[in-house]
């Protein structure tokens, strides 16, 4: 059991940056934001909402399903270890940074999920699950479009 556990679940920032090592290893990484709501103390005081932005590294498999399906404003919820580095920028100056190396993901929201993946498509890697809403996907023919896009 490992006490170094983070859920978070949240809106991605950007879409995901893939890159491929030479061994041909993929990984995605993206920002995702956590939003506490506001509230007011017994006292009176206002504590006005708060969001944090959160680095988000995926290896293999999820940085795969993460570059076919995770888009700029989906909401997600990623399970993982926090894991802190420091680099040195461009300019020479040292910088440190905290990300979230998941894994475990599964998609909450995203306006693509109406659209059907192909039967031949190959099965999901572990841990990556794209969540796929009510009858309005199964509804519509394979190929085609359904019109209850948000957009």
């Amino acid at each position: 059991m490992s006490l170094n556990k983070v859920q978070l679940i949240g809106n991605v920032g950007k879409d995901p940056d893939v890159r491929y090592l030479d061994s041909g290893v993929a990984v995605a990484t993206f920002p995702l934001a956590t939003t506490d709501r506001g509230y007011t103390l017994a006292n009176g005081t206002q504590v006005p909402e708060r969001t944090e932005w959160h680095n988000i590294v995926l290896w293999q498999g999820l940085a795969e399903t993460a570059e076919k399906y995770v888009r700029k404003g989906d909401k997600l919820y990623i399970e993982g270890k926090i894991r802190s580095r420091s680099y040195d920028d461009q300019n020479g100056v040292k910088r440190y940074v905290v990300e979230v190396f998941g894994d475990k993901m599964e998609l909450f929201s995203s306006p693509r999920q109406s659209l059907q993946a192909p039967q031949s498509a190959p099965a999901q890697p572990s841990g990556a699950q794209p969540v796929q809403q009510g009858s309005a996907a199964q509804s519509a023919p394979a190929g085609e479009m359904s019109d209850d896009l948000p957009f």
